[in-house]
């Protein structure tokens, strides 16, 4: 049978995924201080400052997914949000100014690698809690619904969200109001530094969301052609107004759980099994079986470093917030009143 996905298409999930890739292979390397191929110059201090979670080898699932979201669909991140809000179509040199902390980033330099966003494409959000972009994605998927949209919105979640209180509450709520919503569990296997397995009772997220009503498509997350056929799938039901959907991702989180962990409590033949099943990798191969090249591969992989470059470049040029901006953007408890 031929491929359901063709070379053009897939070629620009790979050129997504790479894109991904590079930035938080620099991203990690810049907050670590150390000298790189992205940070040439580096003097030992660490220009991205604060946590900083990393999504690799997670790559398809984002790419598949937001393939097929517009400017006005909706997205809510999880703390691992850099590969969510590149495929949503967030300007990469902005993301990198916010984790710099430089006044052009997308919130000014405040929010940093936990908690960007960008309501210009749709992302309403990073979220350094777990499990909360739950609720706020069903109180966005509300609002679409009670004004007649016919956008969605996309909830992505790790495992570890499963036993938090806000996921059976959302997908609850979803499927009272049946609201156009795809939940879209990361299942990378990992909850911070804890293997979910034998925190996880019962068959899984999937059964979970099978008990609320909620039809449960499980799907390899390190195969991008088949995420974005799935999403395809399931976007499509969801937009015809047939309620919210669960898109049950199996990947692996290659990385620690902060871009300082060495995770060196994971068995490294885990580790190396999974590298083995890359998605960028697996990605490739899927293009040169559609008639691709190495060369045209390596050119979006050149393609990808040369944004990032040109990313670093505009963060290191880019201005410092005004001290007076620390006073915006924050919560009134009434001047003077507790006086």
């Amino acid at each position: 049978m031929p491929p359901t996905v063709q070379k053009d298409a897939l070629a620009a999930l790979y050129l997504c995924m790479a894109r991904i890739r590079a930035f938080e292979n620099a991203a990690e390397i810049l907050s670590q201080g150390g000298v790189s191929a992205y940070n040439k110059t580096a003097d030992g201090s660490a220009k991205v400052r604060g946590p900083l979670h990393l999504s690799t080898g997670q790559e398809a699932v984002a790419a598949g997914v937001c393939a097929h979201l517009t400017s006005s669909d909706y997205l809510t991140s999880t703390h691992r949000g850099h590969g969510h809000t590149l495929a949503k179509g967030a300007d990469l040199s902005r993301m990198m100014c916010e984790l710099y902390g430089k006044a052009t980033g997308f919130n000014g330099g405040k929010g940093g690698s936990m908690h960007i966003a960008d309501f210009s494409v749709g992302m309403l959000g990073a979220n350094g809690v777990v499990a909360a972009g739950l609720p706020i994605a069903v109180g966005a998927a509300h609002a679409q619904k009670l004004q007649g949209r016919s956008d969605i919105t996309v909830c992505f979640f790790g495992d570890g969200a499963t036993n938090r209180g806000p996921f059976l509450e959302a997908l609850n709520w979803a499927q009272v109001h049946q609201l156009p919503v795809l939940f879209v569990c990361e299942d990378n296997r990992w909850s911070a530094t804890t293997a979910s397995g034998p925190m996880i009772a019962g068959p899984g997220a999937s059964a979970r969301s099978e008990s609320l009503g909620i039809a449960a498509h499980p799907v390899d997350g390190n195969d991008v052609v088949a995420v974005y056929e799935k999403a395809d799938e399931l976007v499509k039901t969801i937009r015809a107004g047939h309620g919210p959907r669960f898109l049950h991702a199996r990947t692996y989180r290659v990385k620690g759980h902060v871009s300082v962990d060495l995770a060196a409590y994971r068995d490294p033949r885990e580790v190396e099994e999974a590298l083995k099943n890359d998605p960028i990798h697996n990605a490739r191969r899927a293009l040169l079986a559609r008639g691709s090249t190495d060369a045209a591969c390596d050119q979006m992989d050149q393609q990808a470093q040369a944004e990032v470059q040109a990313a670093m470049q505009a963060a290191n040029l880019a201005p410092w917030p005004d001290v007076s901006a620390a006073y915006t953007d924050i919560q009134t408890t009434g001047e003077g009143q507790w006086f």
